[in-house]
């Protein structure tokens, strides 16, 4: 589905991402973790197209096209989806309008409002979402996990292909954090094809999302590969645990 190749990414002069590698399936769930500041939101954000950041050099195909030539919105309709750390507030424009008018520039087909409509109330029942959320401004006053339950809302509309999920459990009580969960879980469980990015800091969202594969990312590269025991190990013991010359140079 997803092929990163030498990828080298800077901003601001400052390189983040360099020799940059990693390749997902079909239905595969990678997790990539790295102490703050290593480049993990830099990926999603580069993934989903963001030119704030410069592409130096490497390439990212998508189901073997070049992604990096496609516009934002060319991704979004290829069925990528970010889930991002802060959502943005959008004063004035209603949050069901605006799922209404996503959903049909992705499918490009005119809505059944009374299909859409009993989709967006399962749903809303599904992630315990107040009605009245629906038709207020997005996630204006919001609290933080009201704003990502209103993300996994729109995911489970767009119906992507990728979902990266970028520090979703942060702001997220206990509570929240599982139906949010549960949710994705459902999702993938019906769309069985589907691959997942999980980057996180905390070992619950595994708990609750069991991944295939776990990724270390430290100066701007994966330094190490493996299973949910290499995150338990990190929860247990820091990333100081991982003994590689790369994370010398970084200390």
């Amino acid at each position: 589905m997803l092929e990163i190749n030498n990828l080298n990414v800077s901003i601001d002069k400052k390189i983040i991402l360099d020799n940059f590698n990693l390749k997902i399936g079909e239905g595969e769930i990678h997790v990539i973790m790295g102490p703050n500041g290593v480049g993990k939101s830099t990926l999603a954000r580069v993934i989903m197209g963001d030119d704030t950041y410069k592409i130096n050099k490497g390439e990212i195909n998508y189901f073997n096209e070049n992604l990096l030539k496609m516009k934002v919105y060319e991704r979004s309709r290829k069925g990528i989806f970010v889930t991002y750390q802060h959502p943005k507030e959008i004063e004035g424009v209603a949050n069901m309008d605006f799922l209404k008018t996503s959903v049909t520039s992705i499918t490009n087909e005119k809505l059944n409002l009374f299909k859409f409509a009993n989709e967006v109330n399962a749903l809303k029942d599904e992630l315990k979402i107040k009605n009245n959320m629906l038709y207020r401004s997005i996630n204006v006053g919001f609290s933080g996990g009201e704003k990502k339950k209103n993300e996994i809302l729109q995911m489970n509309l767009l119906k992507p292909k990728l979902i990266i999920l970028d520090e979703l459990d942060s702001g997220l009580d206990v509570d929240s954090l599982k139906i949010v969960c549960n949710s994705i879980n459902k999702y993938l469980e019906n769309n069985k094809n589907t691959s997942v990015i999980i980057i996180t800091h905390y070992q619950k969202m595994l708990e609750e999302i069991k991944p295939d594969y776990v990724h270390v990312l430290m100066n701007g590269k994966i330094v190490e590969t493996g299973d949910i025991n290499l995150a338990n190990k990190i929860f247990e013991k820091g990333f100081d645990s991982i003994s590689t010359n790369e994370m010398k140079e970084q200390k």
